[in-house]
């Protein structure tokens, strides 16, 4: 047979819109293949000469998967333009809609996205093959489901106004306290919610197990591993310091997050609009990295929590204390941080401090704005916001590096190998296309949120009359 090309557009099951390329040989064997992201976002061009306290609501409307996400770390970055330092009630209660943001984002992505291929198998019927076959093969599965994401988006709404895109922090903390009665209804579904974890970090374990071998295996690769953790070493979503370690394990770099720009830099490929990270030191490509619950897991020496610990203690034996490489581990790790996620729920109700008034820190009038770097641990990675500022608080320099965009090379390697591991041309079948598709959502991808470039971009422009007939025709390559 003669040479092709298979393209799988769009990938299902994950947010925004991307497409993989596959290329075989006259043999019907993979070659090659590419993960492209087609999406365009122009987010720091735009950004440039608005109020950098804007920022906390302008960055979330990115997306309304993670906007909690955006908004946290663009205050954080202008409290560093302001030199203000937050309250601690406000730093708890930001923390607080953080926990909620990655219960509710990590709990729908296990559920709705990656639980059909996991419950109904990979080559299912794709018209089963979905959250809607979940709910049909296990109701009070799915039910539990709802009511997890349910949880952690009640408790951003509590505090922000509403679920999706919320009014909280601000430039030194957030702008209204925590009610008791918020706290303590948040408290009253605290173990329920716990209970529903267990459930789902049962399942996942279950079906890791009973798959050993297709988990050892599938889009499994080296890489170094990148995420936040406290001076002890231990996980830290939402503040600390960035920790990488190599793929045996081995201590690379710990460093505050202003001072990444001298760690981080970015590569381009002609083949997608997203950037591709990698550690500065290491060099391009064997500075490529890998973050999210995988990356975060596998640089973090322990949880500040006990049941996660507990799991936490399980996930690294299962490579013998070296960091584990396959993709498919991204959900158990995903599940323990949700375990985590509630137990600091609870940990941050409990503590006094959070039904405080004392919410906000105001800059000194003499202090001119300049520059500032808010870092957090979005569900799917590293997440940085830079911005710079004239003297009066407008915006010059806007950048941003997406979690996943840092996953971009880790994505396109999984996918590749998955690819060349399952495909054959010789006797396609949409099973093996899945497959492919599945190594990326083992990363969860938020691509609206990670494509902000400005440069030229392909374009065509055609003019079609009534009958369908082509009057002209423009482009631009």
């Amino acid at each position: 047979m003669a040479a092709q090309k298979i393209t799988i557009e769009p990938i299902t099951r994950i947010e925004g819109h991307g497409r993989v390329t596959i290329h075989l040989n006259d043999q019907g064997k993979v070659e090659k293949s590419f993960f492209h992201v087609d999406e365009f976002r122009g987010l720091e061009k735009f950004s440039e000469g608005r109020p950098y306290f804007e920022m906390t609501q302008l960055t979330q409307r990115i997306c309304g998967i993670c906007p909690v996400s955006h908004h946290l770390a663009a205050a954080k970055a202008c409290d560093a333009v302001a030199r203000t330092e937050p309250t601690r009630p406000a730093k708890l209660l930001r923390e607080l809609m953080h926990m909620g943001q990655m219960v509710q984002s990590h709990g729908m992505h296990f559920f709705h996205l990656a639980a059909p291929d996991l419950v109904l198998g990979f080559d299912a019927d794709p018209a089963e093959r979905n959250v809607f076959g979940i709910i049909k093969a296990d109701p009070q599965l799915a039910l539990k489901a709802v009511n997890l994401r349910r949880y952690g988006q009640q408790i951003i709404e509590r505090l922000g106004g509403k679920r999706v895109h919320p009014n909280f922090a601000v430039p030194g903390g957030v702008n209204a306290p925590l009610s008791s009665k918020d706290r303590d209804a948040v408290a009253g579904e605290l173990k329920t919610m716990v209970e529903i974890a267990k459930v789902a970090v049962g399942i996942g374990k279950g079906w890791l197990e009973a798959n050993k071998d297709l988990a050892a295996s599938f889009a499994t690769f080296p890489s170094n591993y990148m995420g936040l953790v406290d001076m002890e070493g231990g996980l830290q979503l939402y503040d600390g310091e960035i920790r990488v370690k190599d793929a045996q394990g081995k201590f690379v770099a710990q460093f505050k997050s202003e001072h990444y720009l001298s760690h981080v830099a970015e590569h381009v490929e002609p083949w997608s609009f997203l950037k591709f990270p990698y550690y500065r030191k290491l060099g391009w490509p064997g500075g490529m990295y890998r973050v999210g619950p995988l990356g975060r897991l596998n640089v973090a020496d322990k949880i500040g929590t006990p049941l996660a610990n507990e799991e936490f203690k399980l996930f690294r034996q299962i490579n013998g204390g070296k960091p584990v490489e396959g993709s498919l581990f991204y959900h158990y790790a995903r599940l323990i941080e949700i375990v985590y996620s509630l137990e600091r729920i609870g940990q941050l109700l409990d503590d006094p401090d959070i039904l405080s008034n004392d919410i906000r820190a105001y800059p000194p009038p003499t202090r001119v704005p300049g520059q500032g770097v808010g870092v957090i641990e979005a569900p799917r990675g590293t997440l940085f916001h830079d911005y710079s500022t004239d003297e009066n608080g407008l915006l010059t320099r806007v950048n941003l590096i997406v979690a996943t965009g840092n996953n971009n090379w880790a994505m396109h390697t999984a996918s590749g190998l998955v690819a060349k591991a399952f495909v054959d041309g010789t006797k396609l079948t949409e099973g093996m296309l899945n497959r492919v598709e599945a190594a990326i959502r083992c990363y969860d991808p938020c691509l609206s949120c990670s494509t902000h470039a400005i440069g030229k971009m392909p374009l065509e422009i055609t003019l079609v009359d009534a009958d369908g007939t082509v009057l002209d025709r423009i482009s631009r390559s």
